[in-house]
């Protein structure tokens, strides 16, 4: 009897944990294909996004699809141009409801330019001299190639950040289902990103690398920057800081990590959301271990274990409302964390600069919880700086 109730109970978790995520699939299988055929457009849009993107993924033979979720059999460098439509809410994306994209209502693709491999030094020269820093975005699971695009173009354009913008986009399939094959498709792409990295640091025009990974991302980012790290002895020192939104990692593997990327290693910002729905399900994939993006801060076990960690702020984002419906992509849909992300950048600081651990306390975690404040709003995070120096 105890062992039915037991598995009616882990039935009626799943369920609770599955539900949103399937609402979620449909939403995306509504979206047409060929959302990335480039459209003329007669008069200047609201705004525009100029991206270099490097992808591991499969090419694609289908028109405005460009690549596909397969893997590719190297890396592939292209200059996309992205539209973006007037009259819309921070934190949003307006997707194409046809084909081609209507650049007066929808995000739309006005450039695509293959570019050599040995062509894309060509591409930072050419950048405004004025941009000196280069933002490199790395996405999470269950991402099409377009909804890759389209969300970094969404992320640089709300946030105004006057970084060159580097997507880095490895090969999801964008299905739900696919979990393990994404998980193992950011493995297989963790020497690209690491050349990747290596490319802007050695560009005469570069003189600051952030990086900005989402999800299962935030796993393959580190990965890579721990190659870099073992294999020169030191993260680049051009690569300053490092922001892991809703981190799909193991916690154990983290601080292995961590560890490993060595003592003069880059700013870490995590943020994390204890209701995080997509990382509850990840968490239930991979052994019932706990997720660095869901971590419960006022656990002491869990933050003694940050503790030991210099360097690294971590923000809660649980109290904070708005954005997407499974809280997993806050930082990009969030209007006033996509507002603080923007202020920080443009002004060249660290995420973390100015938040002093207990001031304007709101509960003590460790000693070392506060609020954000960034004027003229006050946001509702918990900060807990592990370590900080």
């Amino acid at each position: 009897m105890d062992g039915t109730k037991g598995s009616r109970r882990q039935a009626s978790a799943w369920a609770r944990l599955l539900a949103p995520l399937m609402i979620l699939a449909l939403a995306g299988c509504a979206r047409p294909e060929g959302l990335l055929v480039p459209v003329a457009i007669d008069t200047p849009p609201a705004g525009k996004v100029d991206m270099l993107v490097a992808t591991t993924r499969a090419p694609s033979d289908a028109e405005g699809v460009l690549f596909t979720g397969e893997r590719g059999d190297g890396l592939a460098f292209t200059n996309i141009v992205v539209s973006i439509p007037p009259n819309r809410e921070v934190g949003s994306i307006q997707w194409p409801s046809r084909v081609p994209a209507d650049p007066a209502r929808e995000f739309a693709v006005t450039r695509v330019d293959p570019i050599p491999n040995n062509k894309v030094a060509s591409w930072y020269r050419q950048q405004p001299r004025a941009k000196h820093r280069v933002l490199i975005f790395v996405h999470g699971f269950n991402t099409r190639f377009d909804a890759s695009v389209f969300r970094f173009a969404q992320f640089i354009h709300d946030t105004s950040a006057d970084y060159m913008p580097v997507l880095f986009t490895w090969p999801s399939r964008g299905r739900i289902t696919d979990y393990l094959y994404d998980r193992e498709s950011a493995n297989f792409s963790r020497s690209d990103l690491a050349y990747v990295l290596s490319s802007a640091v050695k560009s005469p025009q570069v003189d600051e690398v952030v990086v900005l990974a989402h999800s299962m991302g935030a796993w393959l980012a580190m990965e890579s920057l721990r190659q870099l790290a073992l294999r020169e002895g030191r993260v680049p020192a051009k690569i300053t800081n490092v922001v892991l939104a809703s981190p799909d990692l193991d916690i154990d593997v983290f601080e292995r990590q961590v560890q490993e990327l060595g003592p003069k290693r880059p700013h870490l910002t995590l943020f994390v959301s204890r209701n995080d729905q997509a990382l509850g399900v990840s968490r239930l994939l991979s052994g019932q271990v706990t997720r660095v993006g869901a971590v419960d801060l006022t656990n002491p076990a869990y933050s003694a274990r940050l503790e030991q960690a210099t360097g690294i702020v971590v923000l809660d984002l649980t109290a904070l409302q708005g954005g997407d419906a499974l809280n997993h992509s806050k930082f990009a849909t969030q209007p006033d964390m996509v507002r603080l992300l923007g202020d920080r950048l443009m002004a060249g600081q660290s995420i973390s600069d100015d938040v002093t651990p207990g001031s304007t306390a709101v509960q003590a975690v460790g000693g070392a919880v506060g609020t954000v404040v960034a004027a003229p709003f006050q946001l509702p995070i918990q900060v807990f700086a592990a370590g900080r120096n």
